[in-house]
This record gives C-alpha cells, sequence and structure tokens, in this order.
C-alpha cells in the first residue's frame, strides 16, 4: 500500500537536500524515499510536473536527475559587485547575457562570520573579486533570489576602462571608448597624465572626475599594445574580457622540458592507416580517423571506426604549471588574425600534433557499428600511432566525389572510401536519434596582410565535413559510457530544453508567419526540425533557423548529467579535443585511470566538488571566449564598412525592442540598429506580442523578420557598432489586440531613456552623439526607394 502522500514543501526540501549532498535524484528515487507506490507514483508525476511548469524543477524523468530549470547551477563562478543598504556585499554570475537572459539575478553573500568556526571557510572578499560561490536558492528574501557561499576567491576583477587613446596637439589626449554603449562619451586625459600611451593605442585609464555638464576626465593606467602594430583588432577583446594571452614563464619553461612520450604500456596501431582531415588553414591535428568493414560475421554490413585523439595528458600533468594554466584559459580563443591557445605552441602544435608520417601518442576508441547505424559496441586503448596522411576537407570531398589531387586519390578506394561507407551508416543511426538540425550559413573573414577585412565569404558546408562531426560524436558518446559504467567521475556536456518564456517568445514568432507551434506534448529536437522542414526553400528559412537557435538553452560543462537536448542524447562528454578544451583533457585523465591505463590519469579521490568547480570555471571561460570572438567580428565588419558611409544594403529584422530596430545585413551578416526616432513622421509604439513597432498615425508596421532596405549613416569600428536609416516602407497592420486603439499600448513612444541607442524620447545623444537631423523623417527616402532585397 502506497504511504500518504507528501506535501509540496517536503518534496521540495528532499530535492534540495539531494542535490546539497551532490547526489542526483529523480522520480524514483523521490518515490523511494516517501515509500510512494501505485497510485502514490501517479500522483508524484503530476505533481513533479505541475513543479516543472512553475520552474522548480526541469524534469520527473527517471533517467535524468531534477534540474531546476532557469536556475543558476550549485556552484557557480560569480563578480562581487557592491554593497545593500545592510552593508552586506552581493554579487551576480560573471558571465551573463541580458539580451538573452535578461536582468542578472542578485546573489546576497552569506556573511563569513557565521562560518568562521569552518577550517577551510574562505577569506572574506572584496568589491570587484571574482569568486567562486555555493548557492542557495532563497524565495525572494530582500531582492535576492539566491545566498552564495565563498568556497574561493578566484582573483580581483580588472575595474577598469578600456579605449582607444588619441593624441592632442597640446599634449594631452582623448579616450574612445571601446563599449557600445559608452559610444559618444569620450573622456578627457589632461597632460601629464597620458603615461607612455601614443596616438592610437589600447589603454586602461582609471577615471579621475566627471561632470553633469562635460566629460569625465581621466588617467592612463597602463599601455596594453598598439592597433597600429600589432595590427590585430582581437587585442581589444582579449584585455576587454581578461583573456590570458601570455604564458607565464614556468609554463613556457616546462613545456620546453617535455619530451616525447615512450611506447611503455602503449599498444603499436603504427600500420593502421589513420588520416587526419581538417581545415586547410590548421596548425595542429589533435584528431585522426580510420574505417573498416567489420569482419565479424555475426555483425553483416557493419564497420569498424577507430577514432584517435592526441595523447595530451601524457604531457600535462595534474598540477604543473602547464595544468594551472590550460585551466585558467578553459579553452583556445578563436580570432579571424590569431589563436590564443590553451597550451604552448610546443604542445599544440608539436608533440600533441597527429602529423603525417610521425610517431605520436594517443588515446583511441575503437567503435563497432551495425549496418543499421546502432552501435553494437566499442572499447578504448591508449595508442602508438602515426598519421599516414594529413587532407583538407575540401582535398577529402573532392576525392570521394572522384576528382581529388594526386595525394588524396592515391588513398580514395583504400581509406576515404571505406569512411565515406562508415559514416552513411553512422548517418542512418543519427537520423533515427532525430538531433537538433539547424541550417545556418558560417560567414568566414578573410583577411588582408595588414589584418582588415579583405571580404565576407560563407563556405560550402561539405559532406566531409559532417563525416568527422558525426564520427566525433559517437566517440564522445563512448567515452562518458565507459566513465559511468566504471563509475568514474567526468565532466559532462550538457544542454537543457529551451525554457517557457523563450517557448512562448518562439510561438508568438512562428505565429507571425502562420505556424502554430503545440502547447501539448513532451518537447524533442525533433519538434523544431518539424518546423525546420515547414520553412525549407522559403524567404523565411535563414531567419527562422536564426530564432529557433536564440531559443535554445546554452550548453554546459557540469559533473552531473542531466542530458544533451539539442544532440537527444542521454550522455554526452568532451573527449575529442584536448589541445583546445579543458574538459577534455579531464575526461581523458579519467579514462586512463579508470581503464588502468598509466599512472597520469585523473588523481586518486577527485571529489564531485572539486569537478564541479572546474566546471563551472570553464563554462565561464567559454561564455568569455564566444564574447570575445563574436565581438572581434562586429568590428572587424565595422572597420570593412567604415568607408562605405551612405551606401545602401539589403537585410531583415532581427530584433526590435522599444528603442528601435537591430538589423542583420545580407552577405556580411553586419549587425546594426535603426533607432525608432529615425523611422519616419510618427510615434511608434512597442507591440511585444507581435515584437513590432507600430506607427500611431498610419499603422505602419516594422516586425521581426521583415525584409528591409538601409543605408549606412554611422560606424563606430572600435566599438562594433553600426547606425542605419530605413529606405523601404513597414507593412499595414490588419490585426490588433482585443479592446486596443491602434498605438495606444502600455509602451508608446519613440526611443527611450536609458537605452544605450537613445537618450530621452530617443532623440537625444546615444551611442553615436547628437542626431543628424531634427527632423521627424530624418533620412528616410518615401519617393524613389528601392526595393527591399555551431559550439555543440
Amino acid at each position: 500500500m502506497s504511504a500518504p502522500e507528501p506535501s509540496r514543501e517536503a518534496i521540495l526540501a528532499f530535492i534540495d537536500s539531494e542535490r546539497e549532498a551532490g547526489r542526483a535524484v529523480g522520480r524514483s528515487e523521490i518515490a523511494k524515499a516517501f515509500g510512494l507506490s501505485g497510485a502514490g507514483k501517479i500522483w508524484l508525476k503530476r505533481l513533479l510536473k505541475e513543479l516543472e511548469e512553475e520552474g522548480e524543477t526541469g524534469g520527473d524523468g527517471v533517467e535524468r536527475p531534477v534540474h531546476p530549470r532557469g536556475a543558476l547551477p550549485p556552484v557557480l563562478l560569480c563578480e562581487i559587485k557592491g554593497k545593500d543598504r545592510d552593508g552586506d556585499p552581493h554579487a551576480v554570475p560573471l558571465e551573463w547575457n541580458a539580451a538573452d537572459q535578461g536582468t542578472p539575478p542578485r546573489i546576497l553573500i552569506e556573511r563569513q562570520r557565521e562560518f568562521r568556526a569552518k577550517r577551510n571557510a574562505a577569506p572574506a572578499p572584496g568589491i570587484g573579486d571574482h569568486v567562486l560561490l555555493k548557492l542557495t536558492r532563497l524565495k525572494g528574501v530582500d531582492g535576492y533570489t539566491y545566498s552564495g557561499r565563498v568556497l574561493k576567491v578566484m582573483g580581483k576583477g580588472k575595474a577598469q576602462v578600456l579605449g582607444i587613446f588619441r593624441a592632442m596637439p597640446d599634449g594631452s589626449g582623448r579616450l574612445i571608448p571601446i563599449d557600445k554603449k559608452a559610444q559618444g562619451r569620450e573622456a578627457l586625459i589632461p597632460r601629464g597624465q597620458t603615461g607612455d600611451a601614443e596616438d592610437g593605442d589600447l589603454v586602461s585609464v582609471a577615471l579621475r572626475s566627471e561632470s553633469r555638464f562635460g566629460p569625465p576626465e581621466a588617467q592612463v593606467r597602463e599601455r596594453l599594445g598598439s592597433l597600429k602594430s600589432e595590427r590585430a583588432v582581437s587585442l581589444i577583446a582579449i584585455h576587454a574580457h581578461g583573456i590570458p594571452h601570455v604564458f607565464q614563464p614556468a609554463t613556457i619553461a616546462e613545456a620546453d622540458a617535455v619530451r616525447p612520450a615512450g611506447t611503455v604500456g602503449r599498444e603499436d596501431w603504427r600500420a593502421l592507416a589513420l588520416i587526419t582531415i581538417d581545415p586547410a588553414d590548421a596548425k595542429d591535428h589533435d584528431d585522426a580517423v580510420h574505417a573498416a568493414p567489420d569482419e565479424d560475421p555475426e555483425n553483416p554490413g557493419g564497420y569498424v571506426v577507430t577514432v584517435a585523439i592526441a595523447d595530451v595528458a601524457a604531457y600535462v600533468r595534474p598540477g604543473s604549471a602547464l595544468d594551472r594554466e590550460a585551466l585558467e584559459r578553459g579553452n583556445s580563443v578563436y580570432f579571424p588574425d590569431r589563436v590564443v591557445p590553451m597550451l604552448p605552441e610546443r604542445i599544440s602544435n608539436d608533440l600533441c600534433s597527429l602529423r603525417e608520417g610521425e610517431d605520436r601518442p594517443a588515446l583511441a576508441v575503437r567503435l563497432v557499428l551495425k549496418a543499421d547505424g546502432s552501435k553494437k559496441g566499442h572499447s578504448f586503448h591508449r595508442i602508438l600511432m602515426r598519421s599516414a596522411a594529413k587532407l583538407s576537407y575540401q582535398q577529402a570531398q573532392a576525392a570521394i566525389d572522384g576528382q581529388g589531387d594526386e595525394k588524396a586519390a592515391a588513398i580514395r578506394d583504400t581509406i576515404l572510401m571505406p569512411l565515406w561507407a562508415a559514416y552513411g551508416i553512422a548517418a542512418r543511426g543519427r537520423d533515427g536519434r532525430q538531433p537538433l538540425d539547424l541550417d545556418l550559413p558560417e560567414r568566414k573573414l578573410i583577411l588582408k596582410a595588414d589584418g582588415s577585412v579583405d571580404r565576407v565569404v560563407v563556405p560550402d558546408r561539405l559532406a566531409a565535413h559532417k563525416l568527422i562531426e558525426e564520427f566525433m560524436i559517437l566517440a564522445n558518446v563512448a567515452a562518458a559510457e565507459t566513465l559511468e559504467k566504471a563509475g568514474s567521475q567526468l565532466i559532462y556536456r550538457c544542454h537543457d530544453e529551451p525554457s517557457v518564456e523563450k517557448m512562448r517568445a518562439l510561438g508568438e514568432v512562428l505565429a507571425s508567419i502562420g505556424i502554430k507551434l503545440p502547447k501539448e506534448g513532451a518537447l524533442r529536437p525533433v519538434l523544431f526540425n518539424r518546423i525546420l522542414g515547414m520553412i525549407k526553400g522559403s524567404e523565411n528559412e535563414t531567419f527562422i533557423n536564426e530564432v529557433v537557435l536564440r531559443s535554445q538553452a546554452q550548453a554546459e560543462y557540469v559533473a552531473e548529467n542531466y542530458g544533451h537536448f539539442g544532440l537527444n542524447l542521454r550522455r554526452y562528454a568532451h573527449f575529442t579535443s584536448p589541445i583546445r578544451r579543458y574538459a577534455d583533457l579531464v575526461v581523458h585523465r579519467a579514462l586512463i585511470a579508470s581503464q588502468k591505463f598509466g599512472d597520469d590519469g585523473l588523481p586518486r579521490g577527485t571529489t564531485l566538488e572539486a569537478l564541479r568547480e572546474v566546471s563551472t570555471r570553464i563554462s565561464a571561460a567559454e561564455r568569455r571566449a564566444m564574447a570575445a570572438e563574436r565581438e572581434t567580428v562586429d568590428r572587424l565588419i565595422a572597420h570593412f564598412l567604415a568607408d562605405q558611409i551612405g551606401s545602401s544594403f539589403d537585410g531583415r529584422i532581427g530584433g526590435v525592442n522599444r528603442a528601435g530596430l537591430f538589423i542583420k545585413l545580407d552577405g556580411t551578416g553586419a549587425d546594426g540598429f535603426i533607432p525608432a526616432s529615425t523611422l519616419g513622421a510618427d510615434y511608434y509604439r512597442y507591440d511585444e506580442a507581435i515584437h513590432a513597432l507600430i506607427g500611431e498615425r498610419t499603422g505602419e508596421s516594422f516586425r521581426l523578420g521583415d525584409r528591409v532596405h538601409v543605408r549606412l549613416v554611422e560606424a563606430a569600428p572600435v566599438a562594433g557598432a553600426l547606425r542605419f536609416e530605413l529606405l523601404s516602407d513597414g507593412r499595414a497592420v490588419t490585426t490588433q489586440r482585443s479592446g486596443e486603439r491602434p498605438g495606444r499600448g502600455p509602451f508608446a513612444g519613440r526611443g527611450r531613456a536609458g537605452s544605450p541607442f537613445g537618450g530621452p524620447g530617443g532623440g537625444g545623444p546615444g551611442r553615436f552623439g547628437p542626431g543628424r537631423s531634427g527632423k521627424p523623417n530624418s533620412g528616410k527616402a518615401k519617393s524613389g526607394k528601392s526595393k527591399p532585397g555551431k559550439r555543440r
């Protein structure tokens, strides 16, 4: 007989206590704890569903632990921002995308004296410090949604204002800020306060005084580098985000002292014809592949696929200088004009690069695939290998198509075609799994010798790319499965399903083009794939792919698994790139230890808490890298377009808010802004339900996804900001919400005070300074107008 039904509060308290103890908790664990069976389990399933919809939990499945949807992880890297009225310090997440995630939650720092008796209590942090916090959820206490106990003070955040120094004839200077939101707000640097800065230098300054009626004064604290001499726009992002880019002397010395790994304890696989397939400009090669028909008569039509990955763990030992700096960096950062590597070149481009014809240590997984694409089994090995060939994606694809060069043609039948056949089988398994199938072009900047943009191209998405990608996914899954079976701690790569709020927003966008999003049923990637299939080949294809991408949660590294929604996988870990991702190095060490491959694996006694900390740090480093890479591309494209002021372009409205329209151009993919105050001789209100600005008098609307023709009127290359004016008409509004007259919505207005894109009323100084004209329809051409034109 089932026990009495516990209260909601008791269920939530049990979930919290289990998570606090580091244990996974699902429906079966809860039912067992409260003695529920039969009807009690049905009641529990219904209750957990209600709690999920209310945002208390993220699922009631047996396989997936209860995970707070939209909540912060239990351990998080944060920054101390200040003190409240009671003098208590508070923090916010260090990496937070306000555009996608809204206002960051405030975290109350628990008072240190409450933990003074604890031997390992962390020192009290100060304002600006980066701290690792153990979080506890609060019920909206005094504006706080979490409290945080300091586990470790990671370091002092750089309280600096960055900008480009412009020298003046009298020996003083001006600071051109790099932040988009600060455009138009320059600072003056008096004589004697310029340090050793020269015109065009990137500098860090301290603001000394501010005035309501004039620009603030500043003093140069540090000269960070010259954009002229280094020809590197990425230098701005590196310093703005605090990305470590100069290796410590101890790290370099340790790398230089490393000698090639020996053969002891390794299987000799040098006779196996493994090959590398990479981008044509790749400098390191950390993965190699091979495939052959399975000779086992019990697996007819099956294939054996081998994936070999550079054995970085053989050279980077836990606790070493190389290891400490790799953890601090978290990952390599890829800019159009440079790479900031996770490991020194001696490791990444030499000892751990699987060069053609050279012996290299590796960790390999042998995957046995059935003819239907399912996996029959797999095994891991620590090997010595020798790459039989180095090919680019283009070379491999041309050879597969029967048009390869002499080198690729020589191995077409013996190596490439078996790989192609094995990929065909793996693709069947993938299609049966139905992962999220987004189709978005990836633009690549081609630079000139001076580091400026020559052109923007969209490289072809080749089958050879998909081949390598699919084999890497299979290897990553095998790593997670092997470590789970061995009972080993590991770092997972997880991806949550979209939040209720994002699904609601997606539904509104889809409704605007006549597609209805189902309100019931399990949320699965196949739902999004059906939507993408409906708009395939239409004018909305690229736009809806982008909107679906924005609706997804951000993948992260965690020590407690909750699955990968986008790939539709229950367990997934990064194993295939230890040269450039610290998570993969941890997984390699875990495999070495669990499979007894040597004494250089994950240290004995590594705790879940320790891996939580590592996961938090490297997830933050990944978000930092993504932001820096994106901003650098924005700046380079703004430089590229700066001499095209007055030119017109076709594009699409990629975002709408009460301040104006965000525009994405065709071709270059450049992003810019049109302030609401420049749309025309009307007063525009923001209708959140249909993501549009609507004219009060005319009813003319500009909606998310609309095609537009625009003119570039202003560019701020240092900030990567562009401003456009609209040349095309909007559409007529045919429907309004019940009981609401045109233009009388709750957000009626033009620009809004506090927006980074415009001052009060939208007509004052904004990020580009004073408007060019006080005329209501400044720059809008009504007559003679032109027609409107991946980190798994």
